[in-house]
């Protein structure tokens, strides 16, 4: 360690987190790194934000992470480490717990004689970190290195670790990986092969009453459904504007890091890196991690053809038996820096201020606020005749039963981007099930069960619709798929699910998931009534009686009516009013979500965790990225 020795500007600062008299602006300037009149825009700039200068210097261009490396060296009095000269210490490797140097971008690299040598890239804050935490080594002494460094060394070491952190960070009882159709025990399993035995003994012997019973459920889950539907409408129409805060926050804005998932996205990375810059929050304060696979060589080929700014870095998961988004997101999460953790998916465009919108309302709500999701929307409804239902589908969605069910006071199934969260909070719930292919809709309703709080933001992010018939139906396979399993695993201990929502959330969670999944598969079921108005027989008429049979398949077309109204309604509140002509034909769409739903059902039995990839890149956006004023 001699060398290391002969480099040490200052130990005592170093060892005491002193702050040299010279600002590290200055030194930058006095060094002929840059010029006044950049220094001059980097404090407006932290006047504005309150961010680091030294941070300012690297993401405005005035500076490279090197030189403002070197310079901090000189500020803190400590060592500036590099792989290349100075290579850390394997043996100390479980020195400080993994998670800590993660998470904060610390790592214990050599020893100065009794003195422990602690790396980190971020010096102003090395103190306050320390401090937190309960077993911190005596004798410990800053040094300076890159985060890149930092961040290498530490996935190189403690990889294994991360990798399985990352796969079982839900704990099991919470987590769909121990799923087996009929559980794990003995008895669960001979009692589900009892029930399966039942239903088809009864088909096979009594098949009148089973069809009769089909009838009853599908109208019943069809008018609550129903009812949820119109609630929700009127709670969206008379929403307080309160519930949409755009006020901003000039000074003391938090860093927002944002994961943007990629998986052999070679069609769209490059645009997704332009639509991204559009965001208006301050560079210096803007985190966004894309999050790649170990072994993604199309995506990797296409980033290492772009130079990413400053505020853009790449987080590589290593390799496993088991590739889906959540298990990416949560390996990523340890490695953000911000407050504020947000989502993004890869054909993304968001609206150049939605950051501002989002911090805003987290420091406008109420302290039990976890979580913000934000409206999707489609930026290519004139594709074809599927992109056009696909965005009355997200219309109705995003701007009538969300916030409606917010509005309710009931708990939401998250949609899997825009979606911002209080990273603390996200932490202590252990991020996302890696097993579960809805992950969204599951940590909706685990941070409802925590008592936590999520909100709409009237912030809009155009994303591409899957236009393309077998790929849609293997993405809604995938979301229905992950419906059941959701409402499986929270119904494991109902007694519990209860206590922890209370009436009104265990209620609404009754009526949003055993409606969906119903209404889906029972859905030939009610198609059934439409032979009655066209004058043709009905199979069941023998069986329900004429009066019965009259009544049925009037409600059924007086719930239609008001479904394709409430579809129109949602049309209205978005820019693309040319749609609402294809309203009708939406009864020729939902078939082939009945579809999906049928091949949903059979991987629940047959793998349920398998993760239909969608791709992206075959529609691009307008210019600007919204989604325009399509017909």
């Amino acid at each position: 360690m001699t060398a290391l020795n002969l480099r040490l500007q200052n130990p005592e600062r170093a060892m005491t987190g002193r702050h040299f008299q010279q600002p590290i602006g200055q030194i930058l300037v006095d060094c002929g790194v840059m010029d006044s009149s950049q220094l001059l825009q980097a404090l407006a700039i932290h006047g504005q934000c309150r961010a680091p200068v030294s941070r300012i210097c690297v993401t405005e261009g005035f500076a490279t992470e090197e030189q403002v490396l070197t310079a901090q060296s000189q500020q803190w009095g400590a060592l500036r480490l590099t792989l290349a000269d100075d290579p850390p210490d394997p043996d100390l490797a479980d020195v400080l717990p993994a998670e800590f140097c993660r998470d904060n971008a610390v790592l214990p690299w050599g020893r100065l004689g009794n003195m422990l040598l602690v790396a980190t890239s971020r010096p102003e804050e090395f103190a306050t970190v320390m401090a937190t935490l309960p077993d911190a080594p005596d004798n410990v002494m800053m040094a300076l290195a890159s985060e890149r460094d930092i961040h290498r060394i530490l996935s190189r070491r403690h990889r294994d670790q991360f990798r399985q952190e990352a796969e079982a960070a839900v704990p099991e009882d919470d987590s769909c990986r121990s799923f087996t159709v009929g559980g794990s025990t003995a008895l669960s399993k001979s009692l589900t092969g009892l029930a399966i035995f039942a239903v088809l003994a009864g088909l096979w012997s009594v098949p009148n009453m089973f069809f009769i019973g089909l009838v009853i459920w599908a109208s019943i889950t069809l008018f609550v459904a129903l009812g949820l539907k119109i609630s929700a409408y009127f709670a969206a129409t008379r929403a307080a504007r309160s519930q949409f805060i755009s006020t901003r926050t000039p000074r003391d804005l938090p860093i927002v890091s944002i994961m943007v998932p990629l998986f052999r996205e070679k069609e769209i990375a490059r645009a997704l890196l332009a639509r991204l810059s559009r965001l208006r929050y301050p560079r210096a304060l803007l985190d966004i991690v894309l999050v790649l696979e170990e072994n993604d060589d199309q995506t990797r080929a296409v980033l290492d053809k772009v130079l990413l700014p400053p505020w853009m870095r790449i987080v590589q998961v290593p390799d496993g038996a088991l590739k889906t988004k959540p298990r990416a997101l949560n390996y990523a999460l340890g490695f953000c820096r911000g407050s504020i953790v947000g989502v993004y998916d890869a054909e993304d465009a968001p609206d150049p201020d939605q950051i501002e919108k989002v911090v805003a309302q987290f420091q406008n709500g109420p302290a039990d606020l976890a979580c913000v999701q934000g409206v999707l929307d489609y930026y290519n409804p004139r594709a074809n005749w599927l992109a056009r239902c696909f965005t009355i589908e997200y219309a109705t969605w995003f701007r009538v039963i969300l916030p409606g069910m917010v509005r309710l006071g009931l708990a939401i199934p998250l949609g899997g981007t825009t979606v911002f969260f209080r990273r603390d909070i996200l932490q202590k719930l252990n991020g996302w099930d890696a097993h579960n292919v809805t992950e969204d809709a599951d940590l909706g309703m685990r941070l409802a069960r925590h008592g936590y709080r999520t909100e709409m933001i009237d912030s809009v992010t155009s994303e591409e619709a899957n236009n393309r018939f077998w790929p849609w139906i293997r993405q809604r396979s995938r979301w229905l798929k992950g419906y059941m399993l959701t409402y499986l695993i929270h119904m494991r201990r109902p007694a519990e699910l209860y206590k922890q929502l209370g009436l009104w959330r265990f209620f609404g969670f009754q009526v949003f998931f055993v409606t969906a999944i119903s209404q889906f598969l029972l859905a030939p079921v009610l198609w059934s009534f439409w032979l009655v108005p066209l004058g043709f027989p009905h199979p069941f008429s023998g069986l329900l009686g004429q009066n019965a049979l009259i009544l049925l398949a009037g409600g059924f077309l007086t719930a239609t009516a008001i479904d394709l109204s409430v579809s129109l309604a949602a049309c209205g509140r978005t820019p693309h009013t040319g749609v609402k002509r294809w309203v009708p034909t939406m009864l020729l769409y939902f078939p082939i979500a009945t579809l999906a739903a049928y091949k949903g059902l059979w991987e629940i039995l047959t793998r349920p965790f398998y993760w239909d990839k969608t791709s992206h890149g075959h529609s691009q956006p307008t210019a600007s990225g919204s989604p325009g004023k399509f017909s």
